[in-house]
């Protein structure tokens, strides 16, 4: 056997047990040396390996990776809220603009009423009492009161004048139903003493305490509410 090929048998099984390769490390001066370092260093190799493994060390793998998942959860967690609260700021940072704005007082109640299209079907009799009460729990309108009722009262109901909580009622004459708004004073309310649209006009007036918008189909109907409201309302 040759030099080459003893040395490439010895590295890759210097413990091997061939009769031929036996027989190679007496053929020449040094082989057998050079296997027994080759030994050598398989023992020492074989020894580096066998570590203990600690008993738990699967839990600490497992706790580790809970732990990497948790961190890059809550870094997801993190920017999301960062985001729904920058998205919430600039709404309402809009929201307030427009609670702030200028509210114009007709057009509001023109889609009240049609928005609440109930009301007008409504038959109900609304007491002068439980009228005054509903007056009284509206910021603003804690002194304001009916002293009278302005005809007859069919519908009541809390409504927001952007933002501003006000009182919808329908009042029934002898000229048909008339929608009543009032809505406490605030400087950013513009009233018109008279609007309209294709289906419904509208005339507005302001006491000391409120802001009365009177929506109706008839001109004369709106008139006869006007005079009444203006009778009775303190």
């Amino acid at each position: 056997m040759d030099e080459l090929e003893f040395r490439r048998r010895a590295y890759g099984e210097p413990q091997s047990q061939d009769p031929e390769f036996l027989k190679a490390m007496g053929e020449a001066e040094g082989r057998d040396a050079f296997v027994n370092d080759l030994k050598s260093l398989d023992r020492r190799l074989e020894k580096a390996m066998k570590v203990d493994v600690p008993e738990d060390l699967a839990e600490k793998l497992l706790l580790r990776q809970q732990l990497t998942q948790h961190h890059q959860s809550r870094r997801r967690t993190t920017f999301m809220v960062a985001m729904a609260a920058s998205i919430a700021f600039a709404f309402g940072l809009s929201f307030s603009l427009l609670r702030l704005g200028p509210v114009d007082l007709g057009e509001h109640a023109l889609a009240h009423v049609y928005h609440e299209t109930k009301a007008l079907k409504s038959e109900s009799d609304v007491a002068l009492g439980d009228l005054n009460a509903s007056l009284v729990s509206i910021r603003g309108l804690e002194q304001a009161h009916f002293n009278t009722a302005p005809g007859r009262v069919v519908y009541k109901a809390y409504c927001d004048f952007q933002g501003v909580r006000s009182l919808h009622l329908v009042l029934e004459g002898a000229e048909g139903k008339v929608t009543l708004f009032i809505v406490p004073l605030e400087e950013r309310m513009q009233l018109d003493e008279q609007f309209a649209d294709n289906h419904y006009q509208g005339l507005g007036f302001k006491t000391d305490e409120a802001f009365m918008l009177l929506v109706g189909e008839q001109a004369s109907a709106l008139e006869a509410a006007k005079k009444e409201i203006r009778q009775s309302f303190i």
